[in-house]
């Protein structure tokens, strides 16, 4: 159990039978009335945004999340399977991998988030390499400039790549923000 007044940026609470972890936080001491603490939550499941306020004394349960280093192995129809260290699978459903499926392929490295051993979320690399499978040629003179082009990457994912970047090639991409870094050698 923590206190509300001790919440801090990045605690997680379970508060309503759901997972939050807190954004940002306030104490607030009003002239008149009692101190309170004003808070923004972030469901850790769905990532809805939640503003509440607590007394100071009120009492929170602390949630525990849990995150392992596990391997993408495959997918069978809906369920996509992740292995860790010890050579377990564990089956998620499409909606919890739905984010990082964008740029993870088989044997990628994940990073799966567990609340009371279930397992609730994935997050990819910061950086991948990916292959492009399709993209548009470049117009020479069109080098030169920002422009930029549709590509489509060998995991399904479009982004935008500079004109010079060719069918074929291989890019480094941050996961964060689905942008271009760099061609890979």
């Amino acid at each position: 159990m923590i206190q509300a007044g001790d919440v801090r940026k990045g605690v997680t609470i379970e508060y309503n039978g759901n997972v939050y972890v807190v954004v940002d936080f306030q104490h607030v001491k009003p002239g008149k009335g009692a101190a309170f603490v004003r808070t923004r939550l972030k469901n850790v499941v769905t990532g809805a945004v939640l503003e509440q306020t607590f007394n100071p004394s009120e009492k929170l349960e602390n949630a525990h999340i849990e995150t392992k280093k596990m391997t993408y192995s495959y997918n069978d129809g809906d369920l996509y399977y992740f292995m860790d260290e010890e050579f377990n699978l564990t089956p998620l459903n499409h909606e919890q991998v739905e984010d990082a499926l964008r740029f993870i392929k088989e044997n990628d490295p994940v990073t799966v988030r567990f609340y009371k051993g279930s397992a609730f979320s994935v997050e990819c690399e910061n950086f991948v390499e990916l292959k492009i499978i399709s993209s548009e040629p470049g117009v020479k003179g069109n080098t030169a400039t920002n422009a930029t082009k549709k590509a489509i990457l060998e995991t399904g994912a479009e982004i935008q790549v500079p004109m010079f970047v060719e069918e074929g090639e291989t890019i480094r991409v941050d996961t964060r923000t689905g942008e271009y870094m760099e061609r890979v050698k």
